[in-house]
């Protein structure tokens, strides 16, 4: 297993987290997202490969950023 964190902008409340970690568990190799919206973080727990790529693009579809 591999871990991800991500600093996430335009999180705001639980909806906004709920909201993030859906649109990231639809990815493939992706077993958990857990977002935080205090500390503005997502942390993915993976298999396999997982391209950054696709992570941003989901968390943008969802109205979010990814950030650095």
């Amino acid at each position: 297993m591999n871990r991800l964190t991500l600093t996430i902008e335009g999180m705001t409340c639980h909806h906004c987290e709920m909201t993030v970690e859906k649109a990231v568990k639809q990815l493939k190799n992706v077993l958990s997202a857990k977002a935080d919206h205090q500390n503005k973080t997502l942390e993915i727990v993976y298999t396999g490969e997982l391209k950054i790529e696709d992570v941003k693009q989901k968390v943008e579809e969802a109205g979010y950023k990814v950030l650095g």
